[in-house]
């Protein structure tokens, strides 16, 4: 929806009712990703769901959704009847759900539009299949809620599950019982998060930083790998991360954007790197700065940092030796470390196992 929220915006405002199409799932060789949108006024359209193959039908369905305000999910691919007239000729399947809007039937358009232009990350959550009235919508940010699908346990689960997304910026199905269960698909949920995705830092082109941007972009984050060292830092031996870039990591970390959300790994435990690195990120906003090397190396590293002027509560923000405890030896079980105390910190978790826990799985964060 976000390409089609300006004119959207404005017809909302202007009191006008339309139809929206947004894409919900996708299968195969889909054109267009969950959360593309088209809206629907009159004769006028803006906004893709398919990039050509089905605008046609979802056209004319919006019109008729936007006169009868009854929202439906329309599924569309390829047949050997439909392939050159409603169905998508690349051979995918896409999940449409065509909704009427309007100030009555999306009244939470005007703050949700408000918060994207903030930068203020929220999801909608929207029933598109199952028991319940397609269509229920419950918005979500980190803090708030607001609407219901119609449960109070489903708009729980589905709260916990909007801002889990919503911190990683993914856009998706989710399935529940009619009370919230997961053990259960009676009822699917689209959740479209308006978020950029976080961003994780790799400092260091080394084999442990391959399998670090592996499971990071698994997690949903932007990767970023960077070293000073050209023959080391290529696109090749880091095909999983978003940027490869060869400068002084220090430098790169000032002239780059960091947020409460980013994420910072710092590799190389090489002093004439990581140190001027850490004395940049411990000193900005990122979520996590976390440092590889021996006990050894890390006492030697802050009485550097120390040397620099860093306070302690600045060296308190460093999480060295890098990693939960879980006996990691090789690359990949060292990431699978760094990643559990990333989801650790994320959420307050103890890190502890289930097992030896009560209470809920999903605390409050």
């Amino acid at each position: 929806m976000r390409d089609v929220l300006t004119q959207i915006v404005r017809w909302w405002e202007s009191g006008e009712k339309f139809g929206l199409a947004t894409v919900v799932n996708t299968f195969r060789s889909a054109p267009r990703p969950p959360g593309a949108s088209m809206a629907v006024l009159g004769d006028e359209a803006v906004g893709s769901v398919s990039g050509g193959c089905v605008e046609g039908a979802v056209y004319e369905l919006a019109r008729e959704v936007a006169g009868t305000g009854e929202a439906v999910l329309q599924r569309y691919g390829v047949s050997d009847d439909d392939a050159f007239s409603v169905g998508l000729t690349c051979g995918g399947i896409i999940d449409i759900l065509v909704e009427q809007v309007s100030r009555d039937t999306y009244p939470e358009l005007g703050e949700i539009a408000a918060s994207i232009a903030a930068r203020e990350p929220v999801a909608v959550a929207t029933v598109v299949s199952g028991p319940g009235r397609v269509g229920a919508r419950r918005v979500i940010w980190p803090d708030r809620a607001s609407g219901s699908l119609g449960v109070r346990r489903l708009d729980d689960a589905v709260d916990d599950d909007a801002r889990g997304m919503l911190a990683q910026g993914l856009t998706g199905i989710r399935r529940y019982g009619p009370q919230g269960e997961r053990r259960l698909d009676d009822l699917s949920v689209f959740v479209h998060s308006y978020a950029p995705p976080p961003r994780m830092l790799v400092f260091g082109a080394i084999d442990f930083a391959a399998a670090v941007a592996r499971i990071g972009k698994f997690l949903g984050y932007h990767v970023v790998v960077c070293d000073a060292r050209p023959v080391f830092a290529t696109a090749k031996r880091f095909p999983e991360a978003d940027e490869v870039v060869v400068k002084w990591p220090h430098d790169y970390l000032t002239s780059t954007t960091v947020d409460e959300r980013t994420v910072i790994t710092v590799l190389t435990h090489d002093p004439k790197f990581d140190v001027p690195l850490l004395e940049v990120a411990l000193r900005g906003p990122a979520a996590y700065v976390g440092a590889m090397g021996s006990r050894r190396t890390h006492e030697d590293r802050l009485e550097r940092l120390r040397e620099a002027g860093l306070t302690e509560r600045e060296l308190a923000r460093l999480r060295s030796p890098i990693g939960l405890d879980l006996g990691a030896r090789t690359p990949e079980e060292t990431a699978v470390a760094i990643a559990a105390e990333l989801i650790q910190l994320r959420w307050g978790g103890s890190g502890r196992p289930l097992t030896d826990t009560t209470g809920r799985i999903h605390g409050d964060t």
